[in-house]
């Protein structure tokens, strides 16, 4: 076994952000975009630096890159649902777009900015779709306003691995496959069922990251604050579900009980807290559906 998680962000970026490895980031990013059209080259714009994994700094491991189209890619992984995923992605792909004209320049020249997230957790439970791709479109007719702009969403939990042996050929089947299974597989079983170079490389560096006592110490470090991240979020939930407990019988009714532990979770969430008053309006079988959905997002955060 392994014993290395690619959805670490440490392993995921040295395996896809890698100026070492291009292949590597060349496959993955035309299994995203289907190879429509086919990238041919790409330069890795912020290779991996040791200063990105201080232990008192829990940022983003976010890979940069370009091809010789001029198209931008922003390609980060994510374990949980963090608050405010999808404008974080929107924000992310419209930096990359203001960032490319200077004073001067024409829109014409504008190039299209991709975002991807490889996500561990499930942002959308009302498809089955393991990745989606959007773009501006015409919801009427779904006409095409521009493709400056694209987020594709990975959601591994959607990609159920076949039970038996077979070789797995669909490219974004093959990171699904990748990212769930490699870190509980040896090196000859994963590479059993991806065959080819590209995958024989990213099974390498996993081996590398597990052998390598720098590389595991990074990878550990990683992964360390990812599992206090989790346990600071399971621990306020907590928090503020005893509060608005204490909230809730103050008010000295079971609605009121409800409606503490919804107006808490929004504020851990950094949601704009619903007046008491639109709450009271809601019938208490809503009011419970409304916090358990908060609760099960909030938890999706801390859970891996």
């Amino acid at each position: 076994m392994i014993g290395i998680n690619p959805t670490v962000d440490f392993a995921c970026k040295s395996i896809i952000g890698s100026p070492d490895h291009p292949a590597i980031t060349l496959h993955f990013l035309n299994a995203i975009l289907r190879g429509d059209p086919i990238i041919r080259d790409v330069e890795i714009l912020n290779p991996i630096v040791e200063r990105e994994f201080e232990e008192d700094k829990l940022s983003i491991l976010d890979v940069l890159a370009s091809d010789s189209q001029g198209r931008r890619f922003n390609v980060e992984i994510q374990r949980t649902v963090p608050a405010g995923l999808s404008q974080r992605l929107t924000y992310y792909g419209a930096t990359q777009l203001t960032e490319q004209l200077g004073e001067g320049d024409s829109y014409v020249d504008l190039r299209p900015a991709i975002g991807i997230c490889i996500l561990d957790a499930v942002l959308f439970r009302q498809v089955a779709d393991l990745h989606l791709d959007f773009r501006l479109l015409n919801q009427k007719n779904g006409l095409l306003f521009t493709d400056c702009l694209q987020i594709h969403v990975l959601q591994l939990p959607k990609y159920m691995p076949p039970t038996d042996n077979q070789v797995i050929t669909d490219p974004i089947e093959q990171w699904a496959f990748f990212f769930r299974r490699a870190s509980e597989l040896t090196p000859k079983q994963l590479t059993a069922r991806l065959p080819g170079p590209v995958f024989r490389q990213a099974t390498g560096i996993l081996e590398m990251i597990a052998r390598d006592p720098h590389q595991r110490s990074l990878y550990n470090r990683r992964l360390k604050m990812e599992m206090d991240e989790r346990a600071r979020l399971q621990a306020a939930l907590a928090e503020g579900l005893a509060a608005g407990e204490a909230k809730g019988l103050a008010a000295g009714e079971a609605k009121g009980t409800v409606i503490g532990r919804i107006q808490l979770l929004q504020s851990l969430m950094g949601i704009a807290e619903t007046p008491a008053e639109n709450l009271r309006e809601q019938t208490l079988t809503q009011l419970a559906e409304l916090n358990n959905e908060l609760q099960r997002l909030f938890q999706g955060r801390g859970r891996e």
